[in-house]
């Protein structure tokens, strides 16, 4: 059996471990043999896969560039025929027909291009980048594919894959040239180009893993490349310390950042168009950019509204929770409040309650910072502080414009509580979030910032504080007997503790072996009735606020988790790691 491509050039120190995983990396994406990936980003020459390719699968090779086939030796093989086997024939000496491909040891291939042609077939190898330029110029048509010039960037393919492989569903390269209306970069240097390509492989293969951001790492002797799968950092790529610089300097291009300004953070938003399946979507990320001690540390946030569930009933609320939850939003006025940390899934949850109360009697307002999806029928606002539209002038000015329900982003000094509660308490609904560790500590927390506790509770009817854990694998998950005292150390009582299966993902293709696929949340729905409200009035401590809830059915995120380890949903790590007994 040949040795593989990329151990060869491993092993011959052409090119490094790193490069061979951004090459598969671009494969899986744009399909290709690994060395015409490997050529498109630029760590290796046509020359260098030729001549291996030849030690490879023990045939000749050639430079089909520099051939001038005869007409008639070409139309021995039929076009489709020549461009499904990425075969194109070259000489014909008798009853021998000399052909180069791509893959010379594919006996199928060979086979149904002697049938065609009547003679026996001598396969050499070519190199897949030679070999598409050669279809291209003696069998053109709407299948061949035309490489890329050095000094260009990649124009979008149907993709191939390895010989005998099933094509691949394949998610349409971010090129530069899909973005028009985002980018206005100039003319890519030819030794630029690699790093072009580089960078759109790693975007789009962020969004085909469902990947929530993409964080580029420079080190002292490392430039580290991660994606945020389902909550958890996770190592994708180590590009080259000399790509660095490029990096950083295409995707501030793409960002329209001043690529000059090293010193100071700043921050960018590029649209891109991806497809998958035939379908297209836009998809919007944002960019910031933080100087560090070895260069700048770039994080992608990327915002996929294919991603975007709308919907309250799928977000993992418990029925009763989710009871209270929808009968509140649907009073005509109070303030509902979505608590917990960065990344906990609080503006999904804002979203869908604005799509389950949007109907076109309704006037809804929204100020954020930044908007993240655009929203039909709500008239959405973009905070910018630099020019004095923060989100106490936008609440100001929301009120003089007829409002039903007003969504504030986030709640971040006194002045935006106080007109919030001020519209909460003047017949408007106000939806909002803040920053706490739970649902009790949330009232607290409002009246630290210098809001009155008879505002507070006169204007607060709801608050959902909230986290997100990560789902087992529907494919791998298997029950994982745990001991029953530890299931109540955790907090299941001993009755529920010798009943209750734990369950675990073992690992697979499909959740890329971590066991988990996926998220769901869980929620701590704490309704203000008339007796927190007293409780409020008289300043009473969260620990007092969170006993009277519990007594009154509140479901705690701790228990919420129980709830979903008992399910099936989560695993005990999960529920342990995101919340407190």
């Amino acid at each position: 059996m040949p040795v593989r491509l990329g151990e060869l050039l491993v092993a011959q120190k052409r090119v490094s471990q790193d490069q061979v995983q951004a090459a598969l990396a671009s494969q899986k994406v744009n399909g290709g043999r690994l060395g015409l990936n490997l050529v498109e980003l630029g760590f290796a020459t046509e020359d260098e896969i030729s001549a291996l390719l030849s030690r490879q699968y023990g045939v000749p090779s050639i430079t089909l560039s520099r051939f001038d086939i005869d007409r008639q030796v070409i139309g021995l093989v039929p076009g489709d025929l020549a461009r499904a086997h990425q075969i194109v024939p070259i000489d014909r000496s008798g009853p021998v027909l000399v052909v180069a491909a791509a893959d010379p040891t594919s006996s199928p291939a060979l086979e149904e291009v002697a049938r065609a042609a009547g003679c026996t077939v001598k396969p050499v190898v070519a190199s897949e980048v030679e070999m598409l330029g050669a279809l291209a110029r003696y069998y053109p048509g709407p299948s061949s594919r035309v490489p890329p010039a050095r000094n260009e960037d990649p124009v979008p393919d149907p993709g191939t894959t390895e010989a005998g492989a099933a094509p691949r569903t394949r998610i349409r390269e971010p090129n530069p040239r899909d973005v028009r209306e985002a980018v206005t970069a100039p003319e890519t240097p030819g030794d630029e180009a690699p790093v072009v390509r580089f960078v759109n492989v790693v975007l789009a293969s962020a969004i085909q893993k469902g990947a929530s951001d993409v964080h580029i790492e420079p080190y002292e002797n490392e430039l580290r490349i991660r994606y945020r799968i389902d909550g958890v950092l996770q190592h994708a790529l180590a590009p080259p310390m000399a790509m660095r610089d490029a990096i950083t300097s295409r995707v501030k291009v793409m960002a329209k950042l001043d690529i000059a300004e090293r010193r100071l953070p700043q921050d960018g938003r590029i649209r891109i168009r991806g497809g998958e399946g035939g379908a297209e979507r836009e998809i919007d990320l944002r960019v910031s950019c933080l100087p560090t001690l070895f260069g700048e540390k770039i994080v992608l946030r990327l915002l996929d509204r294919a991603h975007l569930a709308l919907d309250l009933t799928r977000l993992g609320f418990e029925p009763a929770a989710l009871a209270r939850f929808e009968a509140n939003i649907r009073r005509p006025w109070g303030m509902v409040l979505v608590t917990g940390p960065t990344g906990s899934g609080k503006t999904s949850t804002l979203y869908s309650s604005v799509a389950r109360i949007n109907t076109p009697d309704t006037n809804i307002l929204t100020a954020e910072d930044p908007v993240e999806f655009n929203l039909s029928g709500v008239n959405q606002v973009q905070i910018r502080e630099s020019i004095g539209l923060t989100f106490a002038a936008a609440l100001r000015a929301f009120l003089r414009q007829d409002p039903n329900i007003i969504l504030v982003g986030e709640i971040r000094d006194v002045d935006t509580a106080g007109i919030a509660v001020k519209a909460a308490l003047t017949g408007h609904l106000v939806l909002s979030t803040l920053h706490t560790n739970d649902a009790p500590s949330t009232v607290i927390r409002l009246v630290n910032m210098g809001m009155e506790p008879f505002l507070v509770a006169g204007a607060v009817t709801l608050i959902c504080a909230q986290r997100l854990v990560r789902r087992i694998c529907a494919r791998c998950g298997k029950a994982d007997a745990s001991p029953a005292p530890a299931l109540v150390d955790i907090g299941f009582d001993a009755t529920e503790a010798a009943t209750v299966v734990p369950r675990r993902g073992s690992g697979c293709d499909a959740c890329s072996g971590t066991g988990y696929r996926g998220r769901v949340g869980l929620y701590e729905v704490m309704e203000v009735t008339d007796s927190l409200r007293s409780l409020i009035l008289a300043g009473a401590p969260a620990g007092d606020l969170r006993r009277r809830a519990v007594e009154e059915g509140m479901v705690t995120l701790r228990q919420s988790g129980l709830r979903k380890i008992a399910q099936g949903v989560t695993t005990v790590d999960e529920v342990t790691r995101e919340t407190a007994a």
